[in-house]
């Protein structure tokens, strides 16, 4: 095969025309954003331009994104103990067993204040666990939850646990990094409190992200990275003036293009697995009964393991995932299908195939025709193997 296929669009997607050509413009702005000059305003409005743009792509006030090195650092900052002006404490992080690491990481709460929440075999959060921890906590606690699962692509009820977080009079972050671009997202309708968004994952250059605060809730604190005053004293250091310009670009396109690429997607999504079920009638493709991400299947043949699989579709010329890519590099079984109790050797099978919009169908094709090759054969090694 002479030319590759890229199936790993969670992982990142490539960068966007749009961003190319507003990043090369941004280049050759002189000026530091935060200069009263001439140079220093329009370096400025660029900054301010893509600020807008980001912010239409949620639904929220551009005075309310904060830019950030990325999804990860994002995060970090929302979940702080320290939020508000009022140095009001949240003692209680609580996160779903199937978070992003660096939301399970917790954030600047210590060790002892993070707790895991149950997720169902469907592998959506057990809202009634939510519930029930809340009624103890009075208040004093934040909660992240993301929109949609990196790897198994399904959406979770976070407008329904943001209904019962403000009930209890907590907080909630909401993780939208893998659902941006593919899904609507409004954060009012949302209920989130604050939201984090990676520029990289929606055709942006990799090391941008952003946090944004829904109207009405209360600020971030305490800065997690301290010096100047820049973002609004929310995140010091001079901005990668280029990066968010290109984010801003991205977010423009990917709002301009958001129903016709989910619709086209999901069409996509459905004629692979509808084919992978015909090829490998025992295949468990995870989530199929949930709502997901028009673009993600995440799936298993018994008998398989994801690691083997990769380099073979690799050498075919494919590029697809065993998970999340930050994790993708540890033989390990995913933290993800372990909290939706997924026995360890189907787990360690997973692989994740992800479709961007410019995926067509005769890519689709080419995949179906080299998983037939490819598991063919490591199915025979397999069982030659325990033979």
């Amino acid at each position: 095969m002479s030319d590759r296929i890229y199936l790993d669009w969670n992982a990142t997607a490539p960068l966007r025309p749009q961003a190319r050509a507003t990043m090369l413009h941004a280049l050759d702005a002189v000026g530091n954003p935060s200069s009263v000059h001439a140079e220093g305003r329009a370096a400025r409005a660029m900054i301010e331009d893509a600020r807008e743009k980001v912010a239409a792509l949620v639904g929220a006030a551009a005075r309310d994104v904060v830019f950030t090195s990325g999804g990860t650092e994002a995060n970090a900052l929302a979940l702080t103990p320290m939020i508000g002006t009022d140095h009001a404490v949240r003692e209680r992080l609580l996160v779903s067993a199937i978070e992003h690491p660096s939301v399970l990481a917790g954030g600047r709460f210590p060790a002892q204040a993070i707790e895991r929440l149950p997720i169902a075999r469907s592998g959506c959060i057990d809202l009634d666990a939510l519930e029930r921890r809340l009624a103890t906590l009075r208040g004093s606690a934040l909660v992240s939850l993301m929109l949609a699962n990196n790897e198994t692509g399904i959406i979770q009820p976070v407008a329904e646990a943001a209904r019962l977080v403000h009930e209890a009079g907590a907080l909630l972050h909401a993780d939208t990094v893998q659902a941006a671009g593919k899904i609507p997202i409004e954060i009012n309708e949302l209920g989130a409190d604050f939201l984090t968004l990676s520029g990289h994952k929606i055709g942006a250059p990799k090391g941008v992200g952003a946090l944004i605060r829904r109207p009405g809730a209360p600020p971030i604190g305490d800065a997690l990275v301290k010096g100047g005053g820049q973002e609004r004293g929310a995140r010091a250091g001079t901005e990668n003036m280029p990066g968010i310009a290109g984010f801003g670009a991205a977010a423009a396109a990917a709002r301009e293009g958001l129903s016709g690429d989910a619709a086209r997607m999901a069409a996509l999504r459905d004629r692979l697995e509808a084919c992978l079920r015909a090829a490998s009638p025992e295949i468990v493709i995870f989530g199929a009964d949930q709502k997901r991400l028009p673009n993600t299947t995440l799936c298993a043949l018994p008998g398989i393991k994801a690691e083997t699989a990769i380099i073979a579709f690799d050498l075919e010329g494919f590029a697809l995932s065993s998970g999340a890519a930050c994790s993708s590099g540890k033989v390990q079984p995913s933290h993800v299908l372990a909290a939706m109790g997924v026995p360890p050797p189907l787990a360690r099978a997973a692989l994740r195939i992800s479709l961007g919009p410019p995926t067509t169908e005769s890519e689709i094709d080419c995949f179906v025709r080299a998983w037939i090759k490819v598991s063919g054969v490591l199915l025979k090694e397999s069982r030659g193997i325990a033979a």
